[in-house]
């Protein structure tokens, strides 16, 4: 099984990325949703999730994200040829990801912080900034998991500042290199 990685900085494009990958077959798994998930299960406000995701990453280990989404896909008895995991914030979440599977392609989305806020203030998500300086401070909380080092590691980069039709033809490419 060929697994694709998908990182980025918040409001960068990564679940259009993971709904184009969807439309072309391919399972996706979103590691926000799994530590949404956890969150619910403690009952952890999800107004409050930036603050949860830092406090399990210090209780649990750097790469508990990605141990929950592994445990998932596990228990899940997948047969599909690539599956894609949307979210890494870490090199310890890459690496333990790629000691699990095979392999593995890392793909980076991005886009300018000027362009990811205003697609934040466009999608109103409960969890997201509602000023510049929220958003900046969430993307400090953001690099200091390390997401800049997997970005820059990427195997594949997707540069997205144009429109939706453009990044769906970009993920289309993406998808001719990894699986001809």
């Amino acid at each position: 099984m060929k697994v694709i990685l998908i990182t980025g900085m918040p409001a960068s494009g990564k679940s259009l990325v993971s709904k184009f990958l969807e439309e072309n077959g391919i399972l996706v798994i979103k590691m926000g949703d799994i530590l949404r998930e956890e969150a619910l299960k403690r009952n952890i406000d999800l107004k409050n999730l930036g603050n949860f995701s830092i406090k399990i990453r210090c209780e649990s280990g750097k790469d508990i994200v990605a141990r929950l989404t592994y445990e998932k896909i596990k228990n899940t008895k997948l047969n599909v040829k690539i599956i894609a995991i949307e979210g890494l914030r870490s090199l310890d979440e890459y690496n333990f990801l790629r000691n699990k599977f095979n392999n593995v392609i890392l793909l980076a989305v991005h886009s300018s912080p000027k362009t990811r806020f205003e697609r934040i203030l466009k999608r109103k998500r409960k969890d997201d900034p509602k000023t510049y300086e929220e958003f900046l401070s969430r993307d400090l909380r953001e690099l200091s998991y390390g997401i800049g080092n997997l970005i820059a590691l990427a195997d594949y980069i997707i540069i997205n500042e144009s429109d939706i039709n453009d990044l769906r033809k970009m993920v289309k490419e993406f998808l001719k290199n990894v699986d001809p």
